[in-house]
């Protein structure tokens, strides 16, 4: 397991009782690198949304966990805020509660000579997205051949 892998896994570890105590559901949690700094973030949901005090919450106690445990060597930046309207899927659990939606799927190169589509998410398996581009048209996207998929949102 990359490094970077087990410093989610560990995170996750240590959220899930905050989270629990809260009646918050993790999202995600992603550890990277944005130009010169290292960023640990926590997304957390509940029903009917998470608010800016729920996330100052969360990041205090998970603040105070992190630096008793203090696993992670390098300067980095918690962050905990909502996968906000416009969030990504990328777990299964992600997937499975967001089909009837309406998504936008980004690919690494294209197909029919397009890189991004919009449709309703009809299905998922392992390997591939199956999507409703209108009321004709459903395509199956291979998992392998998307870089970002994400839920649209109107204002």
């Amino acid at each position: 397991m990359a490094k970077h892998d087990e410093y989610v896994k560990k995170t996750e570890k240590l959220i899930e009782p905050i989270l629990a105590e809260n009646n918050f559901d993790l999202y995600d949690v992603e550890y990277v690198k944005e130009g010169s700094n290292w960023y640990l973030r926590a997304y957390i949901d509940k029903e009917g949304g998470i608010n800016v005090n729920d996330c100052e919450l969360v990041s205090r106690q998970l603040s105070d966990l992190l630096d008793k445990e203090d696993f992670i060597p390098e300067p980095y930046i918690l962050e905990v805020s909502s996968p906000g309207l416009g969030r990504q899927l990328k777990k299964d659990k992600h997937f499975e509660k967001s089909i009837g939606q309406e998504v936008e799927v980004k690919l690494y190169k294209p197909i029919n000579k397009q890189k991004e589509w919009v449709g309703i998410l009809k299905g998922y398996s392992a390997d591939a997205l199956i999507i409703q581009i209108d009321e004709q048209n459903q395509m199956e996207i291979l998992k392998k051949d998307i870089a970002m998929v994400k839920l649209t949102f109107d204002f």
